[in-house]
């Protein structure tokens, strides 16, 4: 379940999927050439500056080559090649590649040769959706994307960015579909003075008088209920208030590594965590908003802030105890590492080290989302290897669009009836986006 190198049996199953590789921003510039590393696979992906790719990025369907690093030639790193109109050319001896991996010249050889016509690197197919390059790593053709909101929302109404976490890619995923953590990882021992990512936790939740921090904070033996979905697994963290008032709030795993989370009023967004090997993993996200257009440069800055480029890794991290100060953790925050949520999820699962030891853990019912995806994963790995359908994978269209929401909301609703009553307010959520469309989409009835 944590290793995802070239011909593993999880490797093989996540490369099915389109995989999230590099932000659009970062590819900007005067060299859009990146070397990538994922799931210990290195390449190198850039942007195609030819008339066809011109047209296909336009219609969001190419524009991008990714290709194996090294020359086939003589092993020479092609992330430092020239960016040329039909690929990228080699610094040592000029052979050309383009995006799909084809050799197209080698100027020292003889004009009549064909050598160049035996030679190709892997290549694999690039799309870009709402500020983020995804690939296709896998065998034959690529999967159509589904039709989540993450990639509905115009992109004027989402936000994408991404960091470096040292640890392996599932305890990134564990660490977002576990709802009960939230009660004591991000709270607060004094006045919430959030202003930054992680600020919907300082957000009244309608109908409360409370903060969404206050509020799980009071109430930390959340009813946690776990059932599968289209798309992966959907979970359920109940909190009665009252007698007569229930707290619900639903997050969603995106099979195989990904998941949607609400993040507060009027928002959401899609966390993929991407291995690079299997101690290091980079999390993509794109968030999106049901009701106003994002402020892209606020919330950039904000983010630049606690991480360091072009690597964009944390500034807080192991090497100064993810910037622990004993004195606010006894006077503001539960952890002593600052107001940035990221850095408290970042140093749970990262403490745990490079590969958690899961022999020695003790899960309860608590738990049970985790285990929940344990289970499915597994499963799928073998499913997968026996040609048989698995979570979130669309074998056509239509399939695709089904593929819808997931749906993710922190509401309050009545403790009876409480499964109508949330559908019902992502209902009228979406009846007042200007883009989200006033039905629940089928595949969450």
């Amino acid at each position: 379940m944590t290793r995802t190198g070239p011909g593993t049996p999880l490797g093989q199953l996540m490369r099915a999927y389109w995989q999230p590789v590099a932000l659009v921003s970062e590819m900007s510039g005067e060299r859009p050439v990146k070397a990538i590393r994922i799931m210990s696979e290195d390449l190198v992906l850039f942007r195609r500056d030819d008339d066809a790719a011109g047209a296909e990025e336009a219609a969001g369907t190419g524009g991008w080559g990714l290709v194996g690093r090294y020359c086939a030639h003589r092993g020479v790193d092609l992330s430092f090649g020239r960016r040329e109109g039909r690929g990228l050319r080699c610094l040592y001896h000029g052979w050309l590649y383009g995006p799909d991996g084809r050799c197209l010249e080698q100027p020292a050889e003889p004009e009549h040769s064909n050598f160049a016509a035996k030679v190709r690197i892997p290549s694999y197919p690039c799309v870009e959706r709402n500020g983020i390059v995804f690939a296709y790593l896998g065998t034959g053709d690529p999967p159509p994307f589904p039709a989540y909101d993450c990639f509905r929302a115009p992109e004027e109404y989402t936000f994408a960015f991404k960091g470096w976490w040292e640890c392996n890619w599932l305890q990134g995923v564990e660490g977002g579909i576990d709802p009960s953590h939230v009660s004591f990882l991000h709270r607060f021992v004094g006045e919430d003075p959030r202003e930054v990512y992680g600020q919907q936790f300082s957000e009244e939740v309608e109908g409360t008088g409370q903060k969404l921090s206050e509020l799980v904070g009071a109430s930390f033996r959340p009813d946690i209920e776990v059932e599968s979905a289209e798309h992966g697994l959907r979970v359920f963290a109940l909190r009665d208030l009252t007698e007569d008032v229930r707290h619900v709030r639903i997050t969603n795993l995106v099979f195989p590594n990904a998941f949607v989370v609400p993040f507060g009023n009027g928002k959401a967004f899609c966390q993929w965590h991407v291995p690079i090997d299997d101690e290091n993993h980079y999390w993509f996200m794109i968030l999106y908003d049901f009701e106003e257009v994002t402020d892209k440069d606020t919330l950039l800055a904000q983010r630049l802030a606690e991480v360091s480029l072009p690597d964009y890794r944390p500034l807080r991290n192991r090497t100064n105890d993810w910037g622990f100060d004993p004195a606010e953790q006894r006077e503001l925050t539960y952890t002593g590492m600052g107001l940035d949520i990221n850095v408290h999820d970042q140093w749970a699962v990262e403490s745990m080290g490079p590969v958690q030891d899961r022999t020695v853990e003790r899960l309860g019912v608590s738990d049970r989302a985790v285990t929940a995806n344990r289970r499915l994963l597994l499963k799928a790995i073998t499913s997968f290897e026996s040609g048989h359908p698995v979570p979130g994978l669309p074998l056509d269209a239509r399939e695709a669009e089904e593929l819808t929401g997931p749906l993710a909301i922190d509401t309050v609703t009545p403790a009876d009836g409480w499964e109508e009553a949330w559908r019902l307010r992502e209902s009228e959520r979406r009846a007042r986006s200007p883009w989200a469309g006033r039905e629940v989409p089928r595949a969450q009835r």
